[in-house]
């Protein structure tokens, strides 16, 4: 057998890729930047052990597809539905700031409204692949700053299509006057192809991968997802859209199908093995002589970035009436160049709005986002300075909800304080009521708050990580504080704000891991359920029933499994409380595990 094309440049980006992600996965680095690192270093501009550029970058290209086609099957048209709010204002409020404030500093320094304009649209674009990497990793897509962020990043990737239109009509000798014409003719195109989707989305879909499902073959089902998830994307590139869009909007068709978990757990390997190589050609990108040649602009252009960009950003979550925790936290995911800048760079210099000199320094600092946003998305929630200095502003204009429980509820006491009201909080705030034991919820999910609040709950939209959200819920004459949230280091500053506001008043704490009790018992929790080992052991306790194994060998071995991990009964184990001469917990009957 001859020798085969790109095996050899495949073989080292690969092997030189391991390497460097290994040794920074020493130096506790996420592995994206890695990935860009070890594109730096074997592309044209480091030390060009690659050659055949343009074909990684068209790989690179049926990585973001399918990336994006993972992403649809993840935000099903019912999911979207949910998240339509953070798409439509926090998206509107976010591009069309950063788009203003771009165009505004470029007219301050002399340069055309056009190109400014255009030097908007390359400013408002984030990473889709990075950031919503970074956010799965950290377990966080589901989390307040989640939320938001992937709602402005799907709507900045709906924003793609008017701007790929825009851009030419933003050239010196373009005629704006067909600029309400095209727009029109775009927005037509999307409504017909959300239509199209949707009936898709209805009968063609379901029927179709009933019929694939019934071969029994797994070969056949892969090849029927792939191909809607390439089908797709090709028909919209056929009415000018972005293949990514066209594959973002298949996997939401296959999500509304019965096959949409299936899909996903099947397309992961792939999508892992292209996205990787994705990352690889971004890092290709990156010219260290631009860096070299013109320093104080390229720091200049990745200050805007990472600042400006970021502050504005967090800017919009504030008005979307996020507190400034989960604001800082979207305005540092939000705080990079996104891979349709370099898109809609090149469509830029091929109609004449700039040239490929005034874009070097831009992308060069762009792609140096891209390599510092993995490594600021983990430190950020260590970082409270950016929290306090957004406090004045979310005081001035109003994000807690929790004031309002101040003109009600200002003899309550003897109360249970829950943080998060997703299945857990439900369920504790069912079995209090039912005990007649009040409680007071906090919650950071605006759609959470408002549906129970409409049931008559006591839910407050809050972030429980401020001393004045938790002295508004009266935290210091409570008789417990629960915390059944998925943010693990939210939890262990509740944790920590909990113990300055009220130290006498025990906290219990469920956490995912139960490596995480350690450190939680460490900084105040009294007591940690982790979910792990809660879950193992009544999987362990059902599966022993089936076998019918007799009741006491099953409690001996529950309890050996508890005693074994974090030794904690379902009977309470927090100390006593002085308000109560029965103990915080006395009223609470929690039966012992179903045997």
């Amino acid at each position: 057998m001859g020798h085969i094309p790109l095996l050899d440049e495949f073989a080292l980006i690969a092997g030189l890729a391991v390497l460097v992600m290994v040794l920074l996965a020493r130096l506790k680095l996420p592995t994206v930047t890695g990935l860009l690192l070890a594109g730096a270093l074997v592309g044209p501009y480091g030390l060009g052990l690659v050659r055949s550029v343009s074909t990684i970058n068209l790989l690179a290209e049926v990585g973001v597809v399918m990336l994006l086609f993972t992403i649809g099957l993840e935000f099903s048209l019912e999911r979207m539905r949910h998240i339509m709010r953070q798409v439509a204002l926090g998206g509107v409020v976010q591009v069309g700031l950063t788009v203003l404030c771009t165009a505004l500093i470029a007219a301050a320094f002399g340069v055309p409204v056009r190109r400014g304009v255009f030097y908007g649209f390359l400013f408002a674009l984030s990473s889709t692949a990075i950031v919503l990497r970074a956010l799965s990793d950290r377990r966080e897509l589901d989390a307040p700053q989640g939320r938001f962020i992937v709602g402005t990043l799907i709507f900045q990737d709906l924003c793609v299509i008017p701007m790929v239109l825009i851009v030419p009509l933003l050239a010196a000798n373009s005629d704006l006057s067909r600029l309400t014409t095209e727009l029109s003719w775009a927005l037509g195109k999307a409504l017909a192809i959300g239509v199209v989707l949707f009936a898709v989305a209805r009968f063609a879909a379901p029927q179709l991968l009933h019929w694939v499902t019934q071969s029994g073959s797994r070969e056949i089902f892969l090849l029927a997802v792939l191909a809607l998830c390439t089908g797709t994307a090709w028909l919209t590139s056929l009415l000018g859209l972005s293949l990514a869009l066209g594959a973002f909007l298949g996997g939401m068709v296959v999500a509304d199908t019965d096959y949409g978990h299936r899909a996903l757990g099947d397309m992961l390997p792939l999508r892992d093995t292209f996205v990787s190589i994705f990352f690889v050609s971004l890092g290709m990108l990156f010219d260290v002589r631009v860096v070299f040649d013109m320093p104080v602009l390229v720091l200049s252009i990745l200050v805007g970035l990472i600042v400006i960009k970021g502050f504005l950003a967090t800017l919009a979550a504030v008005v979307m009436r996020f507190p400034a925790r989960v604001a800082w936290l979207a305005g540092v995911g939000l705080a990079q160049f996104g891979e349709f800048g370099f898109v809609l760079g090149k469509l830029g210099v091929d109609h004449g709005v700039a040239s490929a000199e005034d874009m070097a320094p831009l992308l060069t600092a762009g792609i140096a986002s891209m390599f510092l946003t993995p490594v600021l998305v983990r430190v950020a929630p260590h970082v409270s300075a950016g929290e306090r200095l957004l406090a004045p502003l979310e005081r001035l204009i109003g994000v807690r909800g929790i004031d309002g429980l101040d003109s009600q509820g200002r003899q309550l006491s003897g109360h249970v304080v829950i943080v998060g009201f997703g299945v857990a909080g439900r369920l504790i705030g069912r079995a209090l009521t039912d005990s007649e034991i009040a409680f007071v919820v906090l919650e950071l999910n605006a759609d959470t708050v408002r549906n129970a609040r409409a049931a008559g709950e006591q839910v407050y939209y809050a972030d429980a990580t401020s001393e004045e959200a938790l002295g508004h819920a009266r935290l210091s004459a409570a008789r417990a504080l629960v915390l059944v949230i998925s943010d693990a280091q939210a939890v262990q500053r509740v944790v920590d704000t909990a113990k300055r506001v009220a130290p006498h008043v025990p906290i219990l704490v469920r956490a995912h891991y139960l490596a995480d009790k350690p450190e939680l018992v460490k900084i105040g929790a009294d007591d940690v359920v982790a979910e792990e080992v809660e879950g193992a052991v009544e999987v362990l306790a059902r599966l022993m029933r089936w076998l019918d194994i007799p009741r006491n060998r099953i409690q001996a071995r529950v309890r050996e499994a508890r005693e074994t991990t974090q030794t904690s009964e379902r009977a309470p184990t927090l100390p006593r409380n002085s308000m109560s001469p029965q103990g915080p917990l006395a009223d609470l009957k929690i039966d012992s595990l179903a045997i």
